[in-house]
């Protein structure tokens, strides 16, 4: 008994596609016309756009598919593809590398973009002008700082950094208040759960105030009865 195995099989070439979509293509490359070859390649450029519907969304999708079909045919397949061929040589060749910024950053909870906008304030000859962009590069800095740390931060931490960056440059008055920030979690799932914790607990205090209104006039009603019986006796006696 023979049993065919993954292992004993060709390679299969795109994974998305499947085997049997392979096995079309090789099944087209062996047809002896043109006509043929041509009518049953656009069938199976259709059943790759099904069975990837993602390319959809990819500029050009249909001539990404018809250069897979080459692909997927080890570039052998004759057909009358409305796109230029792809050439084999090109299949391998990598992107140049892109190099990356070796840039020191002094804090990096603060980003670049903070030494940058430090940079441009001490170019600033207007005084008003270079307070008020001081002012908003401390406030800048104070979100940053309570984005990644929870607790909040006094202002002279942040004057202080100010000071450091800019190296003694720039600076605010002492008597200075910055914008009041307050911490929110970066991840939405958190948000909703804090959101949804809140609400579950006003729900259970809710809850419990309808519960004491409900002993209280109970109590009341229990107060009113015995009152009236004791009344009532009370008028049978004399």
């Amino acid at each position: 008994m023979n049993f065919d195995y993954n292992t004993t099989r060709s390679h299969l070439i795109l994974s998305e596609y499947g085997r049997n979509v392979q096995n079309m293509v090789k099944y087209i490359c062996e047809l002896p016309t043109i006509e043929e070859r041509n009518r049953y390649a656009q069938a199976v450029i259709d059943l790759m756009g099904f069975l990837n519907p993602h390319l959809r969304d990819v500029a050009d999708f249909k001539h990404k598919l018809w250069d897979h079909l080459h692909i997927i045919s080890g570039y052998k397949i004759d057909v009358d593809s409305p796109y230029p061929k792809p050439l084999p040589e090109n299949e391998n060749i990598r992107p140049d590398h892109i190099g990356y910024p070796q840039q020191r950053i002094t804090y990096k909870h603060y980003g670049k973009t903070v030494e940058t906008l430090i940079e441009r304030a001490r170019e600033i000859d207007d005084p008003e002008r270079k307070a008020a962009m001081v002012q908003s590069i401390a406030n800048f800095m104070k979100m940053a700082y309570v984005t990644w740390n929870k607790d909040n931060v006094s202002d002279e931490t942040i004057l202080k950094d100010l000071h450091d960056l800019s190296g003694g440059n720039l600076q605010l008055q002492e008597n200075v208040n910055l914008n009041k920030v307050e911490f929110r979690p970066v991840n939405p799932r958190q948000n909703n759960n804090n959101q949804n914790q809140n609400r579950r607990q006003n729900n259970n205090q809710n809850n419990g105030n309808n519960k004491n209104r409900q002993n209280n006039n109970q109590n009341r009603q229990r107060s009113n009865n015995n009152n009236n019986n004791n009344n009532n006796n009370n008028k049978q006696r004399h």
